[in-house]
């Protein structure tokens, strides 16, 4: 599009620009708000970027930036690790042995104790007793008690801990050691909490070139919540491998001769400890322990490094001819042993490089 001038005839000055558009009308930025010295909170408001009065056309918005999404896995903040209630272990003890007692009460009370035991220990005997409705309630309230007493007795190991449930709900946790009387009716569920490593299989990965590797990781970590390490994932050994997995795919992996692998090392545990937090497993230390290249493309890798041995080889050998010739070419003209000119020259270090690489062929072959 051309723009056209007005230049009046016997004016002074360039000819000034005429508006095609007439009805424009655009807004300002106030120049102080773009340089302050100290900056305050201003409400950012959708800016107009340009408006045509008559023409229909709507105002231009700046729509804010989409926040980038989040994909930290979300667990219900209630489902924190709390200690449970337990007994000593001798409660249980006592309780069992009450119940052991009043089962051999009820069976002197019915009569059907041994004599033997009754004359040991002195007990009147009840010839007429029988098994009746009261002694059956006195054989189901112990019978009930020594489940109870018995059945809730558990022993705590070091390292070790019970996640405890009742109907699905999740009732805490016992990390105490010892012999500890839990309800039976509460269903328990063992949790190794102890400082563990797992080295893995060969895992796909690739290098900052695309090359697919195989990569076996050493994972040093721990189970912190057993809360959500047992109700918030189905199997938290399992969810860990994947998340490995899953970072080996994100970060690249440079095999030994080529780079250190601290670096990966360092993004993998970052990565791998951002997943596993919230489900309460605690990481560590993710680190490559071998790298390998993937068979598809070993192959080839070691076609391009015996092809590269073998040029650096022949690099060698061609400089060493080349100074070899030199030199004795200089020690014989400089002690004046023959004169050559230019053609002569030229003949004798042809010669003696031909000479000399077909003696370094021989010796590389006998060797």
């Amino acid at each position: 599009m051309s723009t056209t001038t007005s230049h009046t005839p016997g004016s002074e000055g360039p000819p000034r620009p005429v508006r095609l558009i007439q009805n424009e009308v655009t807004t300002e930025i106030p120049v102080h708000l773009l340089f302050r010295d100290e900056p305050e909170p201003v409400p950012l408001r959708p800016a107009v970027v340009g408006r045509r009065e008559g023409t229909g056309e709507q105002p231009r918005l700046r729509r804010p930036a989409p926040a980038k999404a989040c994909h930290a896995p979300q667990v219900d903040p209630a489902l924190t690790e709390r200690p449970a209630r337990v007994l000593p272990g001798v409660v249980g003890v006592v309780t069992g042995a009450c119940a052991v007692a009043g089962g051999l009460v009820t069976t002197w009370w019915a009569g059907v104790l041994p004599p033997l035991a009754v004359r040991a220990f002195g007990l009147p005997s009840y010839p007429d007793a029988g098994l009746g409705p009261a002694q059956w309630a006195a054989y189901a309230g112990a019978g009930v008690l020594g489940l109870f007493g018995f059945g809730g007795l558990a022993r705590g190991r070091t390292g070790r801990a019970w996640v405890l449930g009742l109907f699905g709900h999740y009732r805490g946790t016992v990390r105490r050691t010892g012999l500890m009387w839990v309800n039976p009716l509460l269903l328990r569920r063992r949790v190794d909490v102890r400082l563990r490593h797992w080295r893995s299989e060969e895992m796909p990965a690739a290098d900052a070139s695309g090359v697919a590797l195989r990569v076996a990781v050493l994972v040093v970590w721990r189970v912190r919540d057993t809360a959500r390490a047992t109700l918030a994932v189905a199997d938290h050994e399992r969810y860990l491998r994947e998340c490995v997995e899953a970072a080996l795919a994100r970060v690249p992996v440079e095999t030994p001769g080529r780079g250190s692998v601290d670096a990966a090392a360092e993004r993998l545990t970052r990565l791998v400890a951002e997943d596993t937090t919230p489900v309460g497993i605690e990481v560590f230390s993710v680190r490559p322990s071998r790298v390998e290249y993937a068979p598809e493309v070993a192959a080839a890798m070691d076609r391009r490094r015996i092809a590269a041995l073998d040029a650096q080889h022949r690099a060698t050998v061609l400089t060493s001819v080349v100074d070899s010739v030199e030199d004795t070419v200089t020690r014989l003209t400089m002690r004046g042993l023959v004169e050559l000119d230019d053609g002569e020259r030229r003949a004798l270090v042809k010669e003696l490089t031909v000479a000399f690489c077909a003696g370094r062929g021989e010796a590389g072959a006998v060797s």
